[in-house]
């Protein structure tokens, strides 16, 4: 038995609430960072571009982005919320949802997991680049006043680097927490893309101020999301 301070080992956290407390800073701090940085690049796209001036006129066009939203948002948010105060351990309707421990080891699913803590913050900084390259010509969906055609960066490999950045923490959000729900909200999110790629292609066709500029830009870069694939 070992003594800390006076205290005894079962003060201390296991190794399994370390990975838990891990994987709540984690998400916590890419939610806060994508946040912070969308509430950054916001005033400044509204001020040197103008305001949306063309929107989607469908039912659907309009909702869209609740659609992708709300279903990446509830897994983590659920799970910084629940799991720090069940004292680092998931309750137990959350542990119903578990990926399947029998295919890997407790030491394999521990790395797994830490692996794709660290691989949330690798991909923070490839999120962080998009967004400088966007610029202020980020928005949620629409067109602003004075459009360009973003090709720089992130931008020269696939022609929406900010929704396969959403794919990839969603697959990560899995291992970190090790559940199938962000796995289910990544079917969601990804039918939601597939939906909002081509109403926003459109706005931007639309222009013919820039349509012939980003006509030459799809042909230089098929992919919409996934290099080659998609």
């Amino acid at each position: 038995m070992y003594y800390i301070a006076g205290l005894t080992n079962t003060a201390l956290p296991s190794s399994a609430q370390t990975v838990e407390g891990l994987a709540v800073f984690t998400a916590f701090r890419y939610l806060q960072y994508i946040i912070s940085g969308i509430r950054a690049i916001a005033p400044v796209a509204n001020a040197e571009s103008g305001n949306i001036r063309t929107t989607p006129t469908s039912f659907i066009g309009k909702i869209i982005y609740l659609i992708h939203d709300i279903p990446f948002l509830i897994p983590p948010v659920t799970y910084i919320l629940c799991v720090p105060f069940n004292r680092l351990v998931q309750p137990a309707w959350m542990q119903r949802m578990s990926l399947p421990n029998t295919y890997f080891k407790h030491e394999s699913q521990v790395g797994l997991r830490v692996a794709a803590c660290a691989a949330t913050f690798v991909l923070l900084r490839f999120t962080g680049r998009t967004l400088t390259h966007l610029g202020n010509q980020w928005h949620p969906i629409g067109r602003r006043e004075k459009p360009r055609v973003v090709q720089t960066g992130p931008y020269a490999v696939v022609r929406h680097p900010l929704y396969m950045s959403l794919l990839i923490q969603e697959l990560l959000f899995t291992l970190m927490s090790w559940s199938y729900a962000p796995l289910v909200g990544l079917g969601i999110v990804a039918g939601a893309f597939a939906v909002k790629m081509p109403i926003e292609e459109d706005l931007i066709m639309q222009d013919p101020a820039i349509a012939a500029e980003y006509r030459a830009y799809m042909r230089r870069v098929p992919s919409r999301v996934i290099p080659f694939l998609w």
